[in-house]
């Protein structure tokens, strides 16, 4: 029988972006619609405003964790070569400064210099890059992913202030977009926990106070200038 304990952390990169995007989306374009219904405008006004917050911060967050992960991309390639590169010129001194990683983990040096030959032997780059680098397949940047849950996920979280405002009488735009928006971030917060394997609680309660800080703000500007912003 074969024993495997099922971790979290390969779910680091989609989980990151996919959250952050949801909860964005949830609390721009709620903290938008609010702060627009605040100063007392019409509904197709708040719509429209809604709307157009939801596709520019779709692109945004897409654009935005394209470029920042792109550029992890980047220094992730320039250190493979560079470890390529080394191992090519210097393969012992590599062997050696592989070695020295292992016996600093707690194996003796007899040990530690054969299990950096067998796993040379067998990839010497792979070896190097995880244990010296600190580079794992799991972790690896991958821009467009990471460009696509963020801005689907922001889509999805923006689609629901934004249906609960199409669905609520004007009066009642600012309670049921806040109300909702809250209910759908706690549960964001304890669904993004419970795949991290994190307390649900903690999680929920975590996103719901700033989200519902960003609320109280917004609605605040809008009903002290009383206009559009």
């Amino acid at each position: 029988m074969t024993y495997h304990e099922a971790h979290k952390s390969h779910r680091t990169g989609w989980l990151r972006a996919a959250v952050l995007g949801a909860n964005d989306g949830i609390v721009s374009t709620a903290s938008l619609i609010i702060g627009v219904a605040a100063a007392n405008v019409s509904k197709e006004y708040i719509l429209l405003t809604g709307l157009a917050g939801l596709v520019a911060g779709a692109m945004s967050m897409a654009a935005g964790e394209y470029v920042s992960v792109s550029s992890q991309a980047d220094s992730e390639k320039a250190d493979l070569e560079q470890e390529r590169r080394a191992l090519d010129e210097h393969p012992e001194l590599e062997k050696a400064e592989l070695a020295k990683i292992y016996e600093d983990r707690g194996l003796t040096k007899k040990l530690s210099l054969t299990v950096a030959e067998q796993l040379m032997e067998h990839d010497a780059l792979a070896a190097h890059v995880r244990d010296e680098i600190g580079i794992v397949e799991s972790g690896r940047a991958r821009p467009i992913q990471a460009a696509l849950f963020s801005g689907l996920a922001f889509t999805i979280g923006a689609l629901l202030p934004m249906l609960a405002s199409l669905l609520s009488a004007i009066t009642l735009i600012i309670p049921m977009v806040s109300i909702s928006s809250l209910l759908f971030l706690s549960i964001l917060g304890a669904l993004a926990s419970h795949t991290g394997g994190a307390l649900k609680l903690k999680g929920s309660f975590r996103v719901t106070f700033w989200g519902a800080l960003a609320m109280l703000l917004t609605a605040l500007i809008g009903s002290l200038f009383g206009v559009a912003v």
